[in-house]
């Protein structure tokens, strides 16, 4: 199974917030175990490091970073895809609509997420943390 890791579950993980922090954590551990093979989209990272800013010093953002690309693979969305995304008005939030190019562009079975009203459009089904979990038995 190949999912896309949304930006939310990464920051609930990344930051133990609370009270999302367990099933997030569990998410990245099937990625770490291999039992889902995980991506991150590319603009996640920046997204990060930012919503951090005020909150960790830079270095405690990079390790962050460099702790999560460890688990998930990194990935982007082509040149078509993103001129795809742009002409696509079928979502309210264009970082969401970007987010399902990338996990168009990996085949990703599932983009897991605990905002799936910001998915309705998608090409790739949103599923929360808990329904991942549910479908691997976790």
């Amino acid at each position: 199974m190949i999912i896309l890791v949304d930006t939310n579950i990464a920051l609930d993980f990344l930051t133990m917030r609370q009270p999302f922090y367990n099933d997030a954590r569990k998410v990245i551990r099937l990625c770490a175990s291999e039992k889902v093979q995980g991506f991150i989209a590319f603009h996640s990272l920046p997204n990060i490091f930012y919503i951090l800013r005020k909150s960790h010093s830079d270095a405690d953002r990079r390790k962050m970073l460099r702790k999560l690309c460890l688990v998930l693979h990194v990935t982007g969305a082509s040149h078509e895809r993103v001129c795809s995304a742009i002409e696509r008005d079928d979502f309210s939030d264009f970082e969401d609509c970007l987010q399902d190019e990338c996990a168009k562009e990996v085949s990703a079975d599932y983009i897991v997420t605990r905002n799936i009203g910001d998915f309705q459009s998608a090409k790739v089904k949103a599923i929360t943390p808990q329904d991942l979990l549910e479908m691997i038995g976790s």
